[in-house]
C-alpha cells in the first residue's frame, strides 16, 4: 500500500510540475522577460524561424494577440436564449488559436502528426508554417507582421479577396500586432545574447 501511495504522490507532483511549466508567463509585454522565464521557448521560436523564415518577434507578437500565451485559450461560448452557455464560436484553441481543419493540415504537411496546440514548440512552429504559406500564396513578406496577421485571421483566400477591408476593428488589431512585433524586436535586440543560440 505504501508503494502505491508513493507512486500516486510522484504522479501528482509530475502533473503539477507540468501545469506550472505550461502556465502563462508572468510578464507578457516584454519578450525578454518571457524568454527569461520560459527558457526553452527561445530555442523553440528560433527553430521555427530557421525552418520557416518568420522572425521570432513577428511570431511572438501574433501569438500574444491570439492567446496572450495561454495554452488553454479558447473562444468564448455563445449564449443560448441569451444566458445558457452554448457552443464555442470556432474550434480554435491553444497558444496559436488554430482551428481543427488547418491544424490537421499542419500536422500532415509539417511531418509532425502528434503536434499539440497546447505545446508551445508545436504552436510556434505552426505560426511559422502558416506564415510561410502566406508568403507563398499571397506574396506577403515574412517580416510584414500586419499583413501576415490579416492572412492568419482571414485565411489565405480571404486575404486575397480583401475580406478584412470591411472589418475596421481587424485592421486596427493587425496594426497593434505590427507595433508589438517592432517593440518585441527592439527588446530582443537588447537581450538576445542571454539566450543560447542567439
Amino acid at each position: 500500500m505504501t508503494g502505491i501511495r508513493l507512486m500516486m504522490v510522484m504522479i501528482t507532483l509530475a502533473l503539477l510540475q507540468g501545469c506550472a511549466t505550461s502556465a502563462q508567463p508572468s510578464s507578457i509585454d516584454n519578450v525578454c522577460d518571457i524568454f527569461d522565464e520560459k527558457r526553452g521557448w527561445y530555442s523553440d521560436a528560433r527553430a521555427a524561424q530557421r525552418r520557416w523564415g518568420t522572425p521570432v518577434p513577428v511570431m511572438m507578437a501574433m501569438m500574444y494577440q491570439e492567446s496572450s500565451f495561454q495554452y488553454s485559450a479558447r473562444p468564448p461560448r455563445t449564449k443560448l436564449l441569451g444566458f445558457i452557455p452554448w457552443r464555442r464560436a470556432s474550434s480554435a484553441h491553444g497558444y496559436a488559436q488554430a482551428k481543427n481543419e488547418v491544424w490537421s493540415e499542419y500536422r500532415r504537411d509539417s511531418g509532425n502528426p502528434w503536434a499539440s496546440r497546447r505545446n508551445f514548440r508545436d504552436a510556434i512552429d505552426f505560426v511559422g508554417w502558416y506564415n510561410s504559406l502566406s508568403h507563398q500564396r499571397n506574396d506577403i513578406a515574412l517580416n510584414d507582421a500586419r499583413n501576415l496577421y490579416l492572412a492568419y485571421h482571414e485565411g489565405h483566400g480571404g486575404f486575397r479577396r480583401g475580406s478584412y477591408n470591411s472589418k475596421a476593428w481587424l485592421i486596427g488589431v493587425a496594426g497593434r500586432v505590427d507595433e508589438r512585433a517592432k517593440r518585441f524586436d527592439e527588446q530582443l535586440s537588447r537581450c538576445r545574447r542571454r539566450f543560447r543560440g542567439g
